[in-house]
């Protein structure tokens, strides 16, 4: 992965200006680490968000340090030094030379230096922006460091008056996509449309969900993916009412959907699609019925993404719409008003439209200012994502209803005009998704 040490620069300076408008400190932002997967074998190392957003470097261990002391910006960095012996084995390392001269930071130690030299970095900070309960064994180095600078205080040591959430900065500097950021999200657009349509192609009778599956991991990496931003769900019949249902041995059949909930990870930027379809290849009369119900408000909600426009209205929108549809389809019978106010919406929609997208699924960036859903503003990305799901023993419900889910879920950027759809290449008219499946 390539990395461009002026866009980390300009990053971490937003961070420098955000911590001196607080009174100065430091801020420790740990890298992610390697873990076992069991016996020797290790999980696929996948980089820490927001040290990838702060530095761009992609090796595990050690940590970022940025001091913003009496007008002085400083970043340290701890890293994994060269060993030729180990680099044979499992890859070339920068490497502490290579760390300052590839990524523009200030100083860089081998990460063995890293307890030696950190509490000389925090001695007389009056605050450290650190978060607490991420990682144990980084809690317990925090709190020997703090007990060493207490302990130190007749020698003129002091510890930091206060420990912050670093969130509070990174966080919301994230929460606002770059254009370079934007572009890379396109890219993970672009290639989870291409991995829908394999599965469409694909999701055919007697075939297996963890088939269907394969095609689309296959067409995330084939495609230049890092591979799936989260756990891919693929739902046959009637585990497509199961949320967070994974791929399974469930064998698709004629008559039934197929819910995919699937997204390419591209350079750490992750797309987040879900789309519903036929396994026959056409839906049966109800299910196209209960897919254009939730289509038509799905499509609502995203014309109404414009800067101003807050989650919770979205949401609410999205809650009388279908719970108008409902009344139509004769899941639900009484008064609009009040079916919203007593929530008899969530016995068929239980779970929210929208979140942030970027580095994470679930992106980073508090959902409230000041108590009151905030407002968007260009450069947020959100999901939106409105779903029916009939439980397969609700008698109440139409029989041909049963165990049938239909979710429809896009990307969509805010922008000073009002919105982008980054996901609309990926088929979801009802149209469009027959003739894609094409049997």
């Amino acid at each position: 992965m390539s990395i461009d040490p002026r866009l980390h620069a300009t990053r971490r300076a937003r961070v420098f200006e955000a911590m001196e408008a607080a009174g100065g400190g430091v801020l420790v932002l740990p890298a992610a680490d390697e873990r076992l997967r069991n016996a020797d074998a290790e999980y696929l190392f996948r980089q820490d968000s927001d040290f990838h957003y702060l530095t761009g470097f992609d090796e595990p261990q050690g940590c970022a340090v940025l001091s913003a002391r009496a007008g002085e910006r400083r970043t340290v960095l701890f890293v994994r030094p060269r060993d030729r012996e180990k680099e044979v084995w499992n890859g070339r390392r920068l490497g502490v030379e290579g760390a300052i001269s590839a990524l523009g930071v200030d100083q860089a130690f081998p990460v063995g230096d890293l307890d030696e030299r950190l509490p000389a970095l925090v001695d007389g900070a009056a605050t450290l922006w650190f978060k607490l309960g991420a990682d144990g064994g980084w809690d317990d180095r925090v709190i020997r460091l703090l007990c060493a600078l207490r302990a130190g205080q007749r020698t003129g040591k002091r510890a930091p008056g206060a420990i912050v959430e670093p969130g509070r900065i990174v966080h919301e500097l994230r929460l606002v996509k770059g254009p370079e950021e934007i572009k890379l999200l396109e890219k993970a657009a672009q290639i989870t449309a291409e991995a829908h349509m394999s599965a469409m192609r694909d999701g055919q009778a007697k075939r297996r969900e963890y088939q269907v599956q394969s095609e689309i991991e296959y067409a995330f990496r084939r495609r230049g993916g890092d591979g799936p931003g989260y756990g891919t769900i693929v739902a046959g019949g009637v585990n497509s009412t199961i949320l967070h249902y994974r791929a399974g041995d469930a064998e698709l059949k004629d008559g039934d959907v197929c819910l995919v909930d699937a997204g390419a990870e591209y350079r750490l930027y992750t797309a987040d699609v879900t789309r519903t379809f036929p396994v026959s290849g056409e839906f049966t009369t109800a299910q196209a019925d209960l897919y254009a119900t939730c289509l038509e408000v799905q499509k609502q909600a995203i014309a109404a993404v414009r800067p101003g426009a807050t989650i919770d209205g979205i949401h609410d929108l999205v809650v009388r719409g279908l719970t108008a549809g409902l009344l139509k389809l004769g899941l639900l019978s009484g008064e609009l008003d009040a079916l919203v106010a007593d929530k008899s919406f969530r016995k068929y929609y239980m779970h929210r439209t929208s979140h942030w997208l970027g580095l994470d699924v679930h992106d980073a960036g508090d959902y409230t200012l000041a108590g009151a859903s905030r407002p968007l503003v260009p450069g947020m990305v959100l999901t939106i994502e409105p779903g029916l799901y009939v439980a397969e023993d609700d008698e109440s419900a139409p029989r041909a209803l049963r165990g049938v889910g239909i979710r429809i879920e896009d990307d969509v950027l805010v922008t000073p005009e009002g919105h982008r759809n980054l996901t609309e290449a990926t088929p979801k008219e009802i149209a469009d998704v027959q003739a894609t499946c094409v049997r």
